[in-house]
């Protein structure tokens, strides 16, 4: 059974709403740098519900491969260039990722609860994680779409 378009345009818009969860990280971090903070707010709860958006597209798109394909996941070839530093980039992303929603989530309960010592203690873990996780994604989607010939 051929693959729905519709299907097959899920990892560019993951990619995208990865790359614009990364613009929204950048500017809520410089946002509270220069003390605007409900702009920094705003700004967050703006790159989480990206980042939901993005894992609700992630999961359609593997259940989708599972259904059309009977395999969920798309592999990057055997012999194409970069292939060990893809699945180290990979590993490294997969295993950080599974922390962002369970950080984020505390950081954002946090800081709107007005536990600003607490929030700015997680932030600080949670910022560059959350940030190493959307840079890569999208690093991982050229890779594995344009680089590897795929």
């Amino acid at each position: 059974m051929p693959i729905p378009d519709w299907v097959t345009a899920l990892p560019s818009i993951n990619a995208g709403l990865n790359a614009l969860a990364t613009l929204l990280l950048i500017g809520g971090y410089l946002l509270i740098r220069s003390g605007r903070r409900i702009a920094h707010r705003n700004t967050m709860l703006t790159a989480f519900a990206t980042s939901i958006a993005f894992l609700t597209c992630y999961l359609t798109y593997h259940a989708a491969l599972v259904h059309y394909t009977g395999d969920g996941s798309k592999h990057y070839p055997v012999d194409a260039p970069g292939r060990t530093l893809y699945l180290s980039l990979l590993a490294s992303h997969v295993v950080l990722a599974v922390t962002v929603p369970v950080l984020a989530s505390i950081t954002i309960y946090r800081g709107l609860k007005g536990h600003w010592e607490r929030h700015r203690r997680i932030a600080k873990v949670t910022f560059p994680i959350w940030l190493y996780v959307s840079v890569t994604g999208v690093i991982i989607y050229w890779m594995l779409y344009h680089w590897s010939g795929g």
